[in-house]
């Protein structure tokens, strides 16, 4: 049984809330679903250059708990991997000042980048179970200005970063971009707790003229399978097959 969840999908166009179902105020770590952050922000700064450029090779040291993470990433596989380490290496790029600039100018959740208390890691680790924090009703904000192109962005921030968000159609004809990601909830003495799982699955689904953005988020007890990856399937399943009826 999940001890917070949240399905929400607003019409992208209108801002008309179509589904809003949950504790959708209740604020999370982003995990990688802010890997759409990182994205818009390495394309915008030239940092990201295409699907495939940059190529960053993996060097032992980095963030490898992922097996699929120890190889060479370029920017489609980064995104289909959750490859944190190839996020990190943006970020720090792009440094402190910047990524908080950019963080700021999209009102991103409580923008708060300063990472863990004491350990300066808030340019590496802000959204993984740390300082950075987001609702629901946050992301599907913050999905809207994307897909609206309300953002200080260049042209190919937007265009780039829709490329190479795992997207497919489904049977119905709706075509859902989205990002899955999964963290643990911090327990009081900074450990990770190892009985729960958040999960997300954020996006846009387009059909025809018309696009909805949406988050699902939920925190339940941890199983096989990434939170993430039970997010997004429960999304496909019980909410994507209904868009025509929204």
């Amino acid at each position: 049984m999940a001890q917070l969840s949240c399905t929400t999908l607003v019409d992208a166009a209108t801002g008309q809330r179509l589904l809003h179902d949950g504790q959708c105020d209740a604020r999370a770590t982003p995990a990688s679903t802010f890997n759409i952050v990182v994205s818009l922000m390495g394309f915008d700064s030239g940092i990201l250059v295409d699907e495939h450029t940059p190529v960053m090779p993996y060097k032992p040291g980095y963030t490898d708990w992922n097996e699929s993470w120890r190889t060479e990433t370029d920017p489609t596989s980064w995104l289909i991997t959750s490859n944190v380490w190839f996020a990190q290496n943006v970020t720090r790029q792009l440094g402190e000042a910047r990524v908080q600039r950019y963080i700021d100018g999209f009102g991103y959740g409580n923008r708060d980048i300063s990472g863990d208390a004491g350990k300066h890691n808030g340019l590496t680790m802000s959204w993984i179970g740390s300082s950075l924090q987001i609702s629901p009703d946050e992301q599907v904000d913050f999905l809207r200005k994307i897909v609206n192109r309300q953002l200080p962005l260049s042209a190919k921030a937007y265009q780039m970063t829709g490329r190479i968000l795992p997207a497919q159609t489904l049977a119905n004809g709706w075509t859902i971009h989205g990002k899955t990601g999964t963290a643990s909830p911090v327990l009081p003495d900074g450990s990770d707790d190892k009985q729960r799982q958040y999960g997300w699955y954020v996006g846009w689904a387009t059909k025809g003229a018309r696009t909805i953005v949406f988050a699902r988020m939920m925190l339940d007890h941890r199983q096989q399978t990434y939170a993430g990856a039970r997010a997004r399937q429960a999304f496909l399943s019980e909410v994507a097959t209904q868009l025509d009826t929204l």
